[in-house]
């Protein structure tokens, strides 16, 4: 058996599981098989980032940082947008399948052991992500890395990545989102995600509302963890655009980054760049040793952030943004109007069921000359009426199509026929990764086709 077909056995294992969204508020299970296997998580620093939105784009930054650094890293990140082993990155790279495929062989004597226990007390086998986690700690520590970049499922408190212990706790915006676990008010969701601070951490934040921030110094304190806020301990003082992305000016928590080039477009992405400075100078010398220069510029300009405002086509341009929640989508209309500079933009947008469609189309289709309704290539998804209803009904033009290839086509055709128009696929992560499949497939950096 090839080392492909090994690593997606263990997917094809990892998918007989209870999936990604049935969630018990527990990690004790995740931290029994962790035990039998002498605590993987354990034989490295850890950067553990949770928030709302951001927190995949900050990840990223924060881990090619390190990277620069010389520092040999690993970063756990979900969902994926093409193929699972790019959830576990060693050094900038998806783990290689057979390092995957070791991991599991490692971990599967144990699961036997742990689902046996579990079912003796009554309660479900070990889930999919419970055992992703396991296995992103298990294949780090082989690796083995230096510093683990470690991106929460869901919440932080109870979250089963909430099993390792964060030098450096980071918090992406916090804004309502999955309210049926988490809890329906910022407070709730804040408190569930301060679980994510240990003992004597640094804690980094981004900009949030007052009552999340009044939790995270109440519990910053409690924990005898440092605290810094964007806009006051550090932030982005400017950001010009720049061929390609931006060019920031950062005040960090031990100095000044003047006109540094991330290759990412929006202004929200300059302050995940802001955010994911201070989380590495409180790693490396304890928020009080500015970077080195060349480190900072190696850094930034490696950083990628695959599905967030990425370049899919040209002639006519296209770009896929992840946004699927209202916070994702009116950061992502801001960011084209900022960066870009076209007419009119046609927007293809899928939802799953579970998220908030009308929040979004509130905040995408008055950005849109023309929206291009579908639904990602998944059970969980809404229906393309349903959707093409909501933004009819707030006054938008809107066409069906019953996939993202019919949609993406007739989007594409409609913006070659004018130099000022460009497309934005959005909506979910899902559509997300199938959008970047089909313009390899169709290779749309050649243009349209007539």
């Amino acid at each position: 058996m090839s080392d492909r077909d090994r690593a997606d056995a263990v997917y094809d294992r990892l998918l007989e599981r209870a999936g990604e969204r049935w969630v018990q508020p527990r990690k004790e299970r995740t931290a029994r098989i962790l035990e039998l296997l002498d605590d993987p998580q354990r034989t490295y620093r850890v950067v553990h980032i949770t928030g709302t939105n951001g927190k995949t784009s900050t990840a990223r930054i924060i881990e090619s940082l390190l990277r620069a650094h010389g520092l040999r890293t690993g970063l756990f990140t979900s969902p994926h947008l093409e193929r699972f082993t790019e959830r576990i990155m060693i050094d900038g790279e998806p783990i290689a399948d057979a390092a995957i495929a070791d991991a599991w062989d490692e971990i599967e004597p144990f699961v036997g052991i742990v689902d046996a226990e579990l079912e003796s007390t009554g309660d479900a086998p070990l889930t999919f992500f419970e055992l992703l986690t396991v296995l992103a700690f298990v294949a780090a520590s082989d690796a083995p890395v230096d510093v683990l970049v470690l991106e929460v499922g869901m919440g932080g408190s109870w979250d089963s990545t909430n099993t390792a212990d964060g030098d450096v706790a980071v918090f992406a915006p916090i804004a309502l989102d999955h309210a049926d676990r988490l809890g329906d008010t910022i407070e709730k969701i804040a408190e569930v995600k301060s679980g994510i601070i240990k003992d004597g951490a640094a804690v980094v934040s981004a900009q949030q509302p007052a009552e999340a921030a009044a939790i995270l110094r109440r519990v910053a304190a409690e924990k005898n963890a440092t605290i810094a806020f964007d806009g006051e301990e550090f932030g982005l003082t400017e950001q010009k655009l720049a061929v390609g992305g931006q060019l920031l000016t950062i005040r960090g928590l031990a100095g000044a980054y003047v006109e540094e080039y991330l290759p990412l477009y929006g202004a929200h992405q300059g302050h995940n760049a802001a955010l994911a400075v201070a989380a590495v100078e409180s790693l490396i010398g304890a928020g009080s040793q500015r970077v080195a220069d060349d480190i900072i510029t190696d850094g930034l300009q490696g950083a990628t952030s695959p599905g967030r405002l990425q370049l899919l086509g040209i002639m006519p341009t296209v770009v896929v943004d992840a946004a699927h929640n209202p916070h994702g989508a009116e950061a992502l209309a801001q960011s084209l109007d900022d960066s870009f500079d076209f007419d009119e933009w046609g927007l293809v947008l899928g939802v799953l069921a579970d998220k908030d469609a009308a929040g979004i189309v509130d905040r995408l289709a008055p950005v849109a000359a023309h929206v291009f309704a579908t639904a990602p290539d998944s059970d969980r998804a809404s229906d393309a009426d349903h959707i093409a209803d909501l933004v009819e009904n707030a006054g938008h033009r809107v066409t069906v199509h019953p996939s993202l290839a019919d949609a993406a086509d007739a989007a594409r055709e409609w913006a070659a026929s004018s130099e000022r128009r460009a497309v934005v696929i959005a909506g979910s992560i899902v559509l997300a990764g199938e959008a970047i499949a089909l313009s390899e497939e169709e290779d749309w950096k050649s243009g349209w086709r007539a």
